[in-house]
């Protein structure tokens, strides 16, 4: 698929491209509705249409996410022939194999030479269909280790948005649908075009970070002993304080190696492990509902400096303490 970028914010490409996207049944509207405002609908601030945007399921009716509603009046999977770009949105059911006319219908496309785009878990779409293997992807954190194991052949990589593999496009959860759309206007039609898009949607046209600052940490499993439950609950109202690993087998009365095979057993990681991304974590919640100073911020989770609070930050989420509180400031009561 041929990009250019010398488009002013007027110019655009004649014909349209055509860009058909997939409904499945069960799919989430937000994806759809992601596709369609960015790329469908008429935009006079850029001087009208960007492209041909049609929906095709493999039934006349398809029944979107919890019965919201009920898609008609869609084209079929014989559109997909004649598109420029193909858009899967998200997958519902992920173990269930896809129906084989979908995925020859997406390997011809592919071998037609259209653009093949996956949303969120539509990437294990394009996966089934062979179109990944060898090239690099990424899906929703959530969905990661799963899409791993289905389909090791694919170089997952599950701490962005999105990935643009020369024609071969994946978005990492809903919202990223966004960016991925922005990119790809920015790629069709230049980087003024797309920012002009991104203005209407209030929407930035380049979020930093990846989808590292929306992963949860994974908190104690309910089946941890009442020992191992009572010192992590102590260490995690006392983050501020000099905590090692000695300290909490103390508190756990076990000795470290002891601890270090429960820690395992029950969280699957080590004692260490677990009390870094504790203080990371505490250090994100406020930064998150709090005024108070980065240095204020690095004393209370336990990681020492200012400068401590920035290296580990920038490595778990991308960003630094004033992006990530920028982006995930939660209003103040």
């Amino acid at each position: 698929m041929a990009q250019d970028s010398s488009h002013a914010p007027s110019g655009r490409r004649a014909p349209l491209e055509r860009v058909v996207v997939l409904v499945d049944d069960d799919s989430n509207p937000f994806e759809l509705a992601c596709m369609t405002e960015v790329l469908g609908i008429d935009r006079p601030e850029v001087g009208g249409l960007l492209y041909d945007l049609r929906l095709a399921t493999t039934a006349p009716q398809v029944r979107m996410r919890q019965g919201f509603f009920t898609m008609t009046g869609t084209a079929g999977l014989e559109d997909l022939q004649e598109a420029d770009t193909v858009i899967v949105p998200n997958r519902p059911d992920t173990d269930r194999p896809h129906t084989p006319e979908v995925l020859e219908a997406l390997r011809r496309a592919h071998a037609r030479g259209a653009r093949m785009v996956g949303m969120c878990s539509g990437a294990f779409t394009l996966a089934e269909a062979g179109l990944l293997r060898g090239r690099a992807a990424t899906v929703h954190w959530q969905w990661a280790e799963r899409f791993r194991a289905a389909h090791p052949d694919v170089d997952l990589r599950p701490d962005v948005l999105f990935v643009d593999d020369d024609g071969l496009l994946t978005a990492a959860g809903s919202a990223s649908a966004l960016d991925l759309a922005l990119h790809i206007v920015a790629s069709d039609h230049g980087a003024d075009v797309a920012a002009a898009v991104s203005r209407r949607l209030v929407f930035p046209a380049h979020r930093p970070g990846g989808q590292r600052q929306y992963i949860e940490t994974p908190l104690p499993r309910p089946s941890a002993p009442d020992a191992l439950a009572g010192a992590l609950a102590w260490a995690q109202e006392n983050l501020a304080e000099p905590i090692d690993v000695a300290a909490l087998a103390a508190r756990a009365g076990l000795s470290r190696a002891s601890l270090h095979r429960r820690f395992t057993a029950h969280l699957g990681c080590t004692p260490l492990a677990w009390l870094h991304a504790q203080r990371v974590a505490h250090a994100r919640r406020l930064l998150e509902t709090s005024d108070l100073p980065v240095e204020q911020i690095a004393l209370r989770s336990g990681l020492g400096t200012a400068t401590s609070l920035r290296s580990h930050l920038r490595r778990t989420t991308g960003l630094s303490p004033s992006d990530y509180r920028r982006q995930h400031r939660h209003a103040l009561a």
